[in-house]
C-alpha cells in the first residue's frame, strides 16, 4: 500500500533509498517490460478540481453551459469526489462502458497528501504535499453532460476509470508551479500546457479541501485539466484502440490504450412527473 508507506514518513523514503543504493550489482532489478503496473496510489479519498481558467472557459463553452455558472469557480476551488476503486495504472487498458460513445482524456496533475490536517491555511498547506503524479481523468462526455444538468456533478461520466502514474515524484524534487504538460494520441501531440497557468494554486486547493473535514495521508487531489488539455476543447474525441500518452516534466509518461465499447445494456427510463 503506497498510502501506508507514505504514512511511515521519512522512514519510508530513507529505507527505499538505502535499498536501492545497497544493491550494487542490479540483481534485485526487474526489466520494465516484465512489470504489470498498478495505479501509483491507493487513496482513501479522491477529489478532482477545476483549477485552470482556460479549461474552465473552454469546457463551459463546449458544453453550452450558461456563463453565469462559471462565476462560482472564481470564488472557491470547487471539486467533486471521484471513485478511488476504479483507478487504473500505466499501460492498463481503459474500459469503455456501454453507456457512452464519446470518450475523452483529460491532462491533469495528481497531488498526493503526505500528512493529515484540518482547517489549514494556504501558507501551511504546502508542507502537506507529499508528491505529484500524472492524472488522466477519462471522461464519457455524452452521459457526463446529461448528468451535470442535474446540478450534482459527474458520476457515470467519470467514475468508470481514472489512470494514475506511473511514478510519484516527491514535492522536493520539482517545482509544482511550473511543469510542462503534454498529451499525445497515437503519437500525435494534441495538447500542451503548463502548471504555471493554474488559477488556484495547489496550496489553496489543499487548504480548501481541509476545511471542516480535513485531509488524510494518501489522499489524492486532481488539479483539473490544463487549458486545451482534452478533446472537448479541441473538437475531437477518442476512438476504440487509441493510445493516449500524458507526459509531465519531472514525472514521466503515463500511457493507456482505449478498449472496445461494451455491448449495449440496461439504461434507466425517464419517469413522468407526478407532482404539479
Amino acid at each position: 500500500s503506497m498510502s501506508a508507506a507514505i504514512a511511515a514518513g521519512p522512514t519510508f523514503l530513507t529505507a527505499a533509498a538505502h535499498t536501492v543504493e545497497s544493491v550494487e550489482d542490479g540483481s534485485a532489478l526487474l526489466p520494465v517490460e516484465q512489470v504489470r503496473w498498478l495505479a501509483a496510489l491507493d487513496p482513501p479519498i479522491m477529489r478532482d478540481c477545476l483549477a485552470f481558467e482556460q479549461h474552465l472557459r473552454n469546457s463551459f463553452k463546449g458544453a453550452s453551459l450558461p456563463p453565469q455558472s462559471i462565476e462560482a469557480h472564481y470564488k472557491m476551488p470547487l471539486y467533486y469526489k471521484g471513485n478511488p476503486l476504479t483507478l487504473i495504472g500505466h499501460e492498463e487498458v481503459v474500459p469503455w462502458p456501454d453507456y457512452t460513445r464519446r470518450m475523452d482524456y483529460e491532462l491533469e496533475l495528481g497531488f498526493v497528501i503526505g500528512r493529515a490536517g484540518k482547517d489549514l491555511t494556504p501558507e501551511q498547506a504546502g508542507a502537506y504535499l507529499f508528491g505529484v503524479t500524472i492524472f488522466n481523468d477519462f471522461s464519457a462526455r455524452d452521459i457526463q453532460m446529461r448528468e451535470m444538468m442535474g446540478l450534482l456533478g459527474p458520476a457515470k461520466g467519470k467514475d468508470f476509470a481514472t489512470a494514475l502514474g506511473p511514478w510519484i515524484t516527491t514535492a522536493d524534487e520539482l517545482d509544482v508551479h511550473n511543469l510542462t504538460m503534454i498529451a499525445r494520441v497515437n503519437g500525435e501531440e494534441w495538447s500542451r500546457g503548463s502548471s504555471a497557468t493554474m488559477m488556484w494554486q495547489v496550496e489553496e486547493i489543499i487548504a480548501y479541501a481541509s476545511k471542516g473535514e480535513g485531509v488524510r495521508i494518501g489522499e489524492l487531489i486532481g488539479s483539473g485539466t490544463v487549458g486545451w488539455g482534452c478533446g472537448l476543447e479541441l473538437g475531437k474525441m477518442l476512438q476504440a484502440g487509441d493510445t493516449v500518452e500524458l507526459e509531465v516534466e519531472g514525472i514521466g509518461v503515463l500511457r493507456n490504450k482505449l478498449g472496445t465499447p461494451a455491448p449495449a445494456g440496461w439504461m434507466p427510463q425517464q419517469h413522468t412527473p407526478t407532482i404539479e
